[in-house]
Parts: structure tokens; C-alpha cells; sequence
């Protein structure tokens, strides 16, 4: 087999689409670490505190459709710098929000920066690296995910805490962005396409947004995405209020404990996963997206047991759900992966930003208000049973904690779409290279 060249500067442009992934994450996770306090201060219940992260999660949606159209045809380099500084910014006007609704409209704000990035950055990466090492490399670019998250859980508490007041971490977290904006507008791009291993034809497609949305196998993964994303933003969003009523944790270890559920994990998924994807690849052309659909049987398995068991142990619950996060952690060197080799390169950011649209308008923007509201729901269930006639922190735990019973439930839901889309993904895949090989002649 005959590879592709890899660019001269792809490792040392990876790593800096790597940071700036990583305080995509951070500043995004601050809200869920901090929403207790916010909740207090405000008088909120848990439907408006899902609303904070669903508004986000809608514009981010939204926004990424045209930003991504914009990464296939201009230059990604200052797509990605520009987003990066108004996200950034915008973190820190963050923290002089008022009240609830001036909260919110910023939230949304912070949104259309970051929908900026993950298309043109993924895009970016497909010509950056052939595509045996697509999802080695894809693997350390979603280790921002992770460290992301680990950094704000096992940090936002303590500033929190130093400062007394939950805007300090708002404006912490807006110097360095800033600053890596700035490196963003030097790097130097390669051309479209010069990864693959036929020459592909550089002018712009007719009806972008019909050819990808007419493989069968795009189709799939993002309704796998879909009910993934609505997993993982219930989870960032409710876990540390979830340990704190439930469990009675303070803040601070309420939000390193969620660090190492959501954050530790991915350390080793994405690093192991990327490896194990591309291993199962060389086997089998459909072998990512059957390591995906096991994994994420694994991932509901274990986050279901670890909620049903009830009040177990703080540090056995922490446990076991960690386990299933572990195997949550591979749908990302999987499925991305799986979207660059059925989609050509003139198309992938388009691809990338219908992909995330799927995720974040109905996978990532229901999850956090959907749960908001049956934990409001379970709660006065709970208030009711016991016969009482005023709201307590003890209704509020029972309430969330079943809420979270969606999160296993979703997670079943992704290993189907994830088998299905294994199914349909050799075909598509001949009929992409096939589609390049015909348009290079």
C-alpha cells in the first residue's frame, strides 16, 4: 500500500490546535463546576440552569453551519485565531453577568467563538496527516477534551475558594486564549487534499451541504453523535451538583471528582483509543466503528450500575462510572476518524459542521435542559411521596440523581447508531476514493 506524505509541520501544528482544544474545554466547563453558587446567589432552579448550557450549545450549533462553509473555502488559520480571541474575551465579560438572562446572552456569545474552531481544526488535520495516521493524530488533538476538563474541575474549585466569588475563574481563564489567539494567525496551511494519496481537485463543489448529506454513512454517526453528545454535556453539566447533593461534597472536591470522571479517563481513552482505532483498522476497514459500538456497551453498563446502585460509597460510585467514561472516551479517534474517510477533503469541514450542528443542537443543547427539567420533576415527585410541603437540598438530590438515569440510556442509543453506521461504512468509503480517483484522471 502506497501512503500519503505527511506535512513537514504537522506535529508542531498539532499541538498548538491541541492547546487551543484544550481551553476550548476549559472555559466552556466553567459554568458546570460553578453552577451551585450561581444557583444560590440567583435563585435558579435546574431547568434554568440546563437553559445556560443549552443556549450555549444552540448558537454553537447554528454558528458552526457557516463557519464551517468558511474553513472549506477561506483560511483556517484566521477562522480559528478570531474565534479564539472573541470566545476568549467574551469569557471574561463572563464574569461581570449581573444576573441570570445577562449570564446567558453572554454564554451564547462565548458559543459563536467556538463554533469557529472544531471544523476548520479537524479539516485542518485531514491535510495535515495521511490517513494511517488520521487517527493517531485526531486522538492527541481531542486529548484537549480531557485536559480541559481536568484542568477547570481540579482548578476552578481552588480559585473559587482563593477568591471567594465565582467570576474569579471568568477572567483567569481568559488571559491565556488570548494570547494563543496570537499564534494562531502564523501557521502555515497546507494545500487542500495534500495528504490523500491521488491528487483531488481543488475547486469549490455545487451543492456541498446535498453530497454530504447524501452518505448513508454521515447520516449514522451523527445521530450517534447526537445521542452521545446528549451523554456527555447531562454529565458536564449536573455531575458536580449531583456529588454535592447527593453525595454532600463540598465544592472542591465535588469538582475533582468530576475531573477525574470526566477528565483522568480521557487521558488514557484518547491516547489508547486512537491507537486501538487505528490497530482495528489495519484489520478490518469497518474495525473503528465496531471498537465504537462495544465501547460505548461498556460505557452504558458501567454508568448504569454505578446510578442504580443508589448510595453506594462516594469513592466506589466515582469508580465505576470513571470505567465507563474510559470507554465513552473512544467514540472521538473512532467516529471523527470515520467521517474523514467517507467524506473528501473539500468537504470536511462542511462535514464536521453539520456533524457538530446534529450534536450540539439536539444531542448536546437537550441534554443539560432536558435533565434540568426531570430533575425539577423528580424532585417535587420526591417532595410529594414524602408527604412535606416545602422544597428541601434532600428532594433536589433524589430529584437529579434519577434524572441522570438518561445518560446510560443515551449511551445504549449510541452503540446502535454506531453498528449501524459499520454497516453502511465500507461503501461508502470505496465510493469516496472512487469519487477521487475518478475526478484526479
Amino acid at each position: 500500500m502506497q501512503h500519503s506524505p505527511q506535512a513537514a509541520n504537522a506535529w508542531r501544528v498539532l499541538f498548538l490546535l491541541f492547546l487551543a482544544n484544550l481551553f476550548n474545554f476549559f472555559d466552556r466547563t466553567i459554568p458546570a463546576i460553578i453552577i451551585e453558587p450561581v444557583r444560590h446567589e440567583w435563585s435558579l432552579s435546574d431547568f434554568q440552569l440546563g437553559l445556560i448550557g443549552t443556549a450555549f450549545t444552540l448558537v454553537y450549533a447554528i454558528a458552526g453551519v457557516p463557519l464551517g462553509r468558511m474553513a472549506d473555502t477561506g483560511a483556517r488559520r484566521k477562522i480559528m485565531g478570531w474565534g479564539l480571541a472573541v470566545w476568549s474575551g467574551l469569557t471574561a465579560v463572563n464574569g461581570l453577568a449581573w444576573n441570570f438572562w445577562s449570564f446567558l446572552l453572554v454564554r451564547m456569545g462565548v458559543g459563536i467563538g467556538e463554533a469557529s474552531y472544531a471544523p476548520a481544526a479537524n479539516s485542518l488535520i485531514g491535510d495535515l496527516f495521511p490517513a494511517h495516521k488520521r487517527a493517531r493524530a485526531m486522538g492527541i488533538f481531542m486529548l484537549g477534551l480531557p485536559l480541559g476538563l481536568l484542568l477547570a474541575f481540579f482548578t476552578i474549585g481552588s480559585m473559587v475558594k482563593a477568591f471567594d466569588s465565582w467570576r474569579a475563574p471568568f477572567f483567569i481563564a481568559a488571559i491565556p486564549g488570548l494570547i494563543l489567539a496570537l499564534f494562531m494567525f502564523f501557521i502555515k496551511e497546507p494545500a487542500r487534499g495534500a495528504a490523500e494519496s491521488v491528487k483531488i481537485q481543488t475547486t469549490p463543489l455545487d451543492r456541498p451541504l446535498r453530497r454530504v448529506l447524501s452518505i448513508r454513512t454521515f447520516w449514522w454517526l451523527t445521530v450517534a453523535g447526537l445521542t452521545y453528545n446528549f451523554a456527555t454535556y447531562a454529565c458536564n453539566s449536573f455531575m458536580v451538583p449531583m456529588l454535592q447533593r447527593y453525595f454532600l461534597l463540598p465544592l472542591e472536591q465535588a469538582a475533582i471528582a468530576t475531573g477525574v470522571i470526566t477528565g483522568l479517563t480521557g487521558l488514557v481513552g484518547l491516547t489508547l483509543g486512537g491507537w486501538l482505532a487505528d490497530r482495528a483498522h489495519q484489520k478490518s476497514e469497518r474495525g473503528r466503528l465496531l471498537l465504537a459500538s462495544f465501547s460505548m456497551l461498556m460505557a452504558a453498563l458501567c454508568t448504569g450500575y454505578a446510578l442504580l446502585s443508589g448510595k453506594l460509597e462516594v469513592g466506589v460510585f466515582v469508580a465505576v462510572f470513571s470505567v465507563g467514561w474510559l470507554f465513552a472516551y473512544n467514540f472521538y479517534p473512532c467516529v471523527y476518524t470515520a467521517i474523514q474517510d467517507v467524506v473528501e477533503p473539500r468537504l470536511r469541514a462542511t462535514a464536521m459542521a453539520l456533524f457538530f450542528a446534529g450534536l450540539y443542537l439536539l444531542g448536546g443543547g437537550l441534554g443539560p435542559v432536558v435533565v434540568g427539567i426531570l430533575s425539577d420533576h423528580y424532585s417535587q415527585m420526591a417532595m410529594l411521596a414524602a408527604g412535606a410541603s416545602e422544597m428541601t437540598e434532600a428532594f433536589k438530590a433524589v430529584g437529579l440523581h434519577n434524572a441522570m438515569y438518561l445518560i446510560p440510556a443515551a449511551l445504549t442509543l449510541t452503540m446502535l447508531a454506531l453498528f449501524q453506521a459499520a454497516r453502511c461504512f465500507v461503501r461508502d468509503a470505496t465510493t469516496m476514493r472512487e469519487g477521487m480517483l475518478a475526478a484526479a484522471v
